[in-house]
């Protein structure tokens, strides 16, 4: 068996393990099993790619989700094949590769560019041509490209940032951590008209959000 028939066969078993564990919407358990995670994680980490609950250094003081957490994230945005998504951190890119093969197109925003580029190296390696990635602070979302059908934060906020409310779409989804540095909980706010609705998803632990309206950069 070769390295990538021995992580295909992982990734079928991460999938398998996430539906057991409350994922049971069929094209994201699709997308997830499309996605090859060992691209996206450090060649030192290629093993622990498909570990479901295990989250990875991907340098400059990033990580790449949890497998569970994507896939929980995913669900809770409802992303049907027409949307317009917006992402805000594309770290590594597998998120975005993700979204990728549920929406239309796929906004990604990342502030650190050697992230940016190492990123959309990965995605045009996998012909995922349905995605941008633009280095500059992800918490004043995409305008020029706004409204966004659903927007996923994947790094935590210390309260959900309004420019990207303002950027949903009637009907549109925003998932965003919210908490503090540590400990944060997992939000999804609803647009209908003049109104939102927040729910919780679940705890979380992800890596600050950094920007005008989430945490200052320690050299601020």
């Amino acid at each position: 068996m070769t390295a990538s028939d021995a992580y295909a066969y992982r990734r079928v078993q991460m999938v398998e393990a996430l539906g057991r564990h409350g994922i049971d919407d069929p094209r994201v358990l699709d997308a997830m099993r499309r996605v090859p995670r060992d691209l996206f994680v450090p060649e030192a980490y290629h093993n622990a790619a498909y570990s479901e609950d295990v989250s990875i250094n991907i340098g400059e003081g990033q990580t790449i989700s949890q497998p569970r957490v994507v896939a929980s994230m995913t669900q809770a945005a409802r992303i049907r094949p027409d949307d317009r998504v917006l992402e805000i951190g594309t770290g590594s890119g597998y998120q975005a590769a993700v979204l990728a093969h549920l929406a239309r197109f796929v906004f990604s925003i990342e502030r650190i560019a050697s992230l940016a580029r190492q990123a959309k190296a990965t995605l045009d390696r996998l012909g995922l041509e349905n995605v941008s990635v633009k280095v500059m602070d992800g918490t004043l979302g995409w305008r020029s490209f706004a409204p966004f059908d659903a927007i996923l934060v994947t790094a935590a906020a210390p309260e959900i940032p309004e420019p990207l409310v303002d950027q949903l779409a009637d009907g549109g989804r925003l998932v965003v951590p919210v908490g503090t540095r540590e400990t944060q909980v997992i939000r999804v706010v609803q647009k209908r008209g003049e109104r939102t609705t927040v729910s919780e998803l679940q705890g979380a632990c992800f890596v600050p959000l950094i920007g005008r309206h989430g945490w200052a950069g320690e050299d601020s």
